[in-house]
């Protein structure tokens, strides 16, 4: 393929997502209304809505009552022309589960449940999976949350045991031959914790998870962006320089004391590395009556004038949810990474 013919698809893929997401930001809109949000011509946009309307993809509405001329034809996106999976691979207290969420491409939940299992390996996801898949028309992405590290789709050190090691991702692609997005619980977490804020403008936001009986994480949107480090091992927060071995720090999280104290210095790290407006403090071994306790031990070490918003939030399934929903509608989509040198 030449360069001129690869641009022109480059060109005609990203000028069918500007319409998509004209289509889905305006409701209701015609070709008019969408080229002057887009800025293609109204004969590229006419063009563009005819092939997603031949697909389903879009849908042509009935003009309303007369107006004394021909109407301008409206077009509305079609929300189910397909839809994604999204699970949430949980262990807590020995309990294995995994919760489960039907998405429109309007990222509208369909269905959502959870299903406790006695353990979950390869084996139990791939059978999951094709379940949902036959029970749900036009799957058109999978997105799955994992309590680990994530490289390329594959698990690494994991609060699941069977699942550490495995090539997930690169398994269930060549299976389904569909995107599949396996992210970082905790990247998913603050990506959700993000979205949900509405900033005006790009930011930098932390969440810091103390779980019962597992070692803490915590995840991070740096200028808008997920930060996850050369190997995705940002956050790993339990592996910071705390002075004692992994199994004394978990024995201490577990006191008021030892955890005031390994929770104050985690936070003052994640502060004084990334500088964060908010700080979400999740999991179950936090309580709200600890915050000044907290907010205060900072500040042996941190000037107040960059403490960031420290908020207590111990149910994070919306915002972890949230993210990875998110994240896995954006597989969805063509975009063309341009890199500027400043």
């Amino acid at each position: 393929m030449s360069s001129h013919t690869h641009n022109t698809i480059q060109v005609k893929k990203m000028n069918i997502e500007l319409v998509k997401n004209a289509l889905k930001a305006q409701g209701i809109a015609t070709k008019a209304s969408i080229a002057a949000l887009t800025k293609l011509s109204v004969a590229t946009c006419g063009s563009i809505l005819n092939e997603l309307l031949a697909i389903g993809e879009v849908i042509e509405l009935e003009p309303d009552g007369p107006t004394g001329g021909r109407p301008a034809k409206q077009y509305k996106y079609n929300a189910n022309f397909g839809c994604i999976i999204c699970l949430l691979v949980r262990t807590e207290g020995g309990i294995h589960s995994i919760s489960n969420s039907i998405v429109n491409l309007l990222g509208e939940t369909i269905s959502e449940t959870t299903l406790e299992l006695p353990h979950i390996d390869m084996d139990v996801m791939d059978r999951f999976i094709e379940g949902l898949i036959s029970d749900n028309e036009n799957v058109q992405a999978i997105g799955i949350g994992i309590p680990g590290v994530v490289h390329l789709g594959v698990i690494g050190v994991c609060d699941v045991p069977d699942l550490a090691g495995q090539p997930l991702g690169p398994y269930l692609e060549q299976k389904f031959e569909i995107p599949i997005t396996i992210e970082n619980d905790m990247n998913m977490t603050v990506y959700g914790f993000y979205h949900l804020q509405n900033f005006e403008e790009e930011n930098t936001f932390a969440v810091v998870t103390f779980p019962r009986n597992h070692f803490p994480g915590a995840g991070f949107i740096v200028d808008g962006r997920i930060l996850s480090g050369n190997t995705t091992f940002g956050g790993e927060v339990s592996f910071l320089p705390f002075g004692i071995s992994r199994e004394e720090q978990l024995r201490e999280l577990h006191t008021e004391e030892g955890f005031i104290r390994l929770a104050v210095k985690t936070l003052s790290s994640i502060i004084a590395i990334i500088n964060p407006v908010t700080i979400a403090i999740t999991g179950e071994l936090p309580r709200e009556s600890q915050l000044q306790a907290l907010y205060t031990g900072c500040l042996k070490d941190i000037p107040e004038e960059h403490m960031p918003q420290l908020i207590i939030r111990n149910n994070t399934h919306r915002e972890y949810m949230t993210g990875l929903v998110t994240a896995t509608l954006e597989s969805l989509t063509y975009r063309l990474q341009v890199t500027q040198k400043r």
